[in-house]
């Protein structure tokens, strides 16, 4: 059988060819630049039997373009005829802990998208590719909706209060109301402008996952923040 894995200059998508390929198996790599109607139809070419697609928990509240494509995309394959896996994964750490979006521990300084009091269950993208990996060969995952998250969901502030004791030293930190958000999700005409403003607005009000369906499938020791947070304070 060979694994055919879409997307795969992405985080994610990368590190599921890792592992695959560290497991024995025959792994093709898809990479495009957009999407088009054609990809369905080319797959269900291939014989594909089972599609695992990483997407995440939405909030009916909140429409933006990504959590609508993605809502779409998990729709069609409900009803395509193969096998699917969907991973709704939370925030990934490596993205939202970091400077790129202005969580700067390192330098002290941290941004915070609303109150930072909702606790979001973080989760490493390594950890993602891996549950996606395993799913392939899991036939209890198949046609399943599966929530994956870290092991432990943490508010923004306990984070940045776990950097500080783990020697960090004192974090300022600055605070985007939600309600600036959802202004600048609503004046915004560009969708990728729209989304990025849709992503921090649903963060604000937290991601708290259970982990209790996702160890069962995918029993593997997850990468904790304060895993993450070792490993962030040792390159300083």
């Amino acid at each position: 059988m060979k694994t055919l894995v879409i997307g795969a200059t992405g985080l994610a998508g990368l590190e599921a060819c890792r592992r695959l390929i560290q497991s024995g198996a025959a792994v093709r790599a898809l990479i495009r630049t957009t999407a088009d109607a054609q990809k369905r139809a080319e797959l269900e070419r291939l014989g594909v039997e089972h599609f695992v697609f990483v997407s995440f928990r939405d909030h009916p509240a909140i429409r933006y373009p990504l959590t609508d494509a993605k809502r779409e995309v998990e729709e069609a394959l409900k009803k395509s005829g193969m096998a699917y896996t969907i991973l709704q994964a939370s925030y990934f750490m490596e993205v939202w802990l970091t400077p790129a979006l202005g969580f700067d521990a390192a330098n002290g300084k941290v941004r915070i998208y609303g109150d930072g009091s909702q606790p979001i269950s973080w989760i490493s993208y390594k950890d993602v590719a891996r549950a996606a990996a395993a799913a392939v060969g899991e036939a209890a995952a198949r046609n399943r909706v599966v929530e994956v998250g870290g092991p432990q969901a943490l508010s923004p502030r306990e984070v940045v209060r776990m950097f500080e004791a783990a020697g960090a030293g004192e974090i300022a930190t600055e605070t985007v109301p939600a309600s600036a958000l959802q202004a600048q999700m609503n004046a915004a005409t560009d969708p990728l402008e729209k989304t990025f403003a849709g992503l921090m607005l649903q963060y604000t009000g937290g991601d708290s996952i259970d982990p209790a369906a996702s160890s069962q499938l995918f029993p593997f020791r997850m990468t904790s923040v304060r895993d993450f947070i070792a490993a962030q304070l040792a390159r300083v």
